[in-house]
């Protein structure tokens, strides 16, 4: 079986290159230089010349904040390009595994965990154009896994912010009214992994959610940053996210209810806490 990862130089598709060497099939990797997902006649003519049977799509236009600028080319990446993929699979009788965000929420002010059958109502372009590619994903065989938060060893994201702004200030403010849950790439990345070794994916399709297990704010995920990795000398202190102005609302309470993965696979979730603490590990080793 033949397995193309797109995004293979970003968080997921960086753990996905790591777990690869396990299989039994054949990985292929691609990025934007060896591949253009945005070109409907690329991604047809790739799955076709590759017989590939999976996608595994870990490509994604993330910058939450531009997207409001330049919600058309979000759209071409995380809508347009996933529909492309999903008819180039169902061409193919192949299957799409997906990502998507806890930015699909927001605009309805949740207080319980959001499940996947929970309308989806984002605030701003980055969730709208996520959503969309949710739909796209629908036109064949597929399995969509929304996370939030998601952090790892590569790349740019929070924690390696938090790790170096610790390490060089004095003081930093950082926001406790908005709430979630951080995603370790590493352990997404192998729950997929099972998935597919498994021939689980064969027998499911619908959305999933994904991330560890457990609740914080983005102030508490950086007092535990910081005291993991042994930054003593910065003071955190936690401020209201109207202190730092943004061109996008983000979601409040976005803590996804994992229940429908954990009784479809029967896998275990990791402790936000824990699974921090070996990527901070990794990070030093």
């Amino acid at each position: 079986m033949n397995i193309l990862v797109t995004g293979a130089n970003g968080q997921l598709g960086r753990h996905m290159r790591l777990l690869a060497p396990g299989s039994a099939h054949t990985w292929l990797f691609t990025d934007v230089e060896e591949l253009d997902i945005t070109s409907r006649e690329a991604v047809t003519e790739f799955v076709k010349e590759n017989c590939v049977n999976i996608i595994v799509n870990c490509a994604a236009y993330t910058n939450v904040d531009k997207a409001e600028s330049d919600e058309a080319t979000a759209m071409r990446i995380n809508g347009d390009a996933v529909g492309y993929i999903a008819e180039a699979l169902n061409d193919a009788g192949g299957t799409l595994i997906h990502f998507s965000t806890d930015y699909v929420f927001g605009g309805t002010m949740y207080n319980t965990p959001c499940s996947e059958d929970m309308e989806a109502n984002p605030t701003g372009a980055y969730g709208r154009t996520k959503l969309a590619g949710e739909k796209a994903a629908e036109r064949c065989h597929h399995l969509i896994f929304r996370t939030s938060w998601l952090y790892s060893e590569y790349g740019k994201n929070f924690l390696l912010t938090m790790l170096r702004l610790t390490a060089e200030k004095e003081q930093l403010r950082v926001v406790f009214d908005q709430v979630g849950t951080p995603t370790y790439a590493g352990d997404l990345a192998k729950a997929v992994f099972r998935i597919i070794e498994s021939g689980e994916y064969l027998k499911h399709e619908g959305i999933y959610n994904y991330a560890n297990e457990g609740v914080c704010s983005w102030y508490d995920f950086t007092k535990e940053i910081a005291r993991q990795a042994g930054q003593t000398t910065c003071k955190i202190k936690p401020c209201h996210s109207n202190e730092y102005p943004s061109p996008v609302k983000r979601p409040a309470y976005s803590v996804l209810d994992k229940t429908k993965f954990k009784e479809t696979f029967q896998q275990e979730i990791p402790y936000w806490t824990e699974a921090l603490s070996r990527c901070i590990a990794n990070i030093k080793h």
